[in-house]
């Protein structure tokens, strides 16, 4: 007894000697991500929208799933857009997205929001967590965020394709566009590097010949998809879902 006790504290004790990991092997410990990776933001994430998930618990109760649905993960972009089921034809749609959830809060609700769902493909658009401020995630914190949310999902449905949205230029906060250039490329390398993971290059549709972003695509707060905006989103989404899942049907 006293043996195994003594085996399990230099376990312990080799993990924690080891936590300074990479962003990819930081989830790479289990099936479902590395779990140290949540503790950080966990409380702040659970404070602010466990109402909003408790809600997608009761949507789910009561609504059936589409066959053969899309799941649509994200943040207010995917909850504004009332118009999925239209615009995403002939692909049903199931849409999960929540306010202004950064890629924190995505990572510690992912199990939630994924595990009561069966879906042909997930699809996930963020575009929160670098904004222009001091606190802004780092690529790194992204990246490995990012992946612990592609883990969850594949444990759970391993043949179903994931694809990440690249973020989109908008006005509001274009003055952090480099930054959040970064990230893209992060959320690409992600994409080419993960089985079963694909990259929706977006960006450039919604900016200028000149490089800066279309203002006729969004609404008055230069931040939100309007209807224009949402239809050249969904050509787009349409585009590379069409490009993969024709290929792996």
């Amino acid at each position: 007894m006293r043996t195994t006790f003594l085996i399990a504290i230099c376990l312990f004790a080799t993990l924690r000697a080891t936590s300074n990991l990479t962003a990819q092997d930081a989830v790479s410990e289990s099936p479902v991500g590395h779990q140290d990776l949540l503790e950080p933001y966990r409380e702040a994430a659970e404070k602010k929208w466990s109402k909003a998930i408790d809600e997608f618990d009761q949507q789910n109760i009561a609504e059936t799933d589409p066959e053969d649905a899309v799941l649509f993960i994200g943040s207010s972009s995917i909850r504004r857009w009332t118009t999925m089921a239209d615009d995403m034809v002939p692909y049903q749609t199931i849409r999960r997205g929540y306010g202004g959830a950064k890629y924190t809060d995505m990572a510690v609700f992912v199990q939630r929001l994924v595990s009561p769902h069966k879906y042909r493909a997930i699809v996930m658009f963020v575009g929160n967590g670098v904004v222009g401020k001091e606190d802004d995630l780092t690529p790194d914190q992204i990246e490995a965020l990012t992946r612990h949310i592609v883990s969850v999902s594949q444990h759970h449905q391993p043949d179903a394709p994931f694809f990440l949205i690249e973020i989109t230029p908008c006005k509001s906060r274009f003055g952090a566009w480099p930054k959040i250039r970064a990230v893209n490329a992060r959320l690409r390398e992600i994409a080419l590097t993960t089985p079963n993971t694909y990259f929706i290059p977006t960006a450039g549709h919604f900016l200028t010949a000149d490089a800066t972003p279309r203002p006729e695509l969004f609404v008055e707060d230069q931040l939100h998809l309007n209807e224009s905006g949402y239809k050249l989103w969904a050509s787009l989404i349409r585009r590379r879902l069409d490009d993969v899942l024709n290929i792996t049907e």
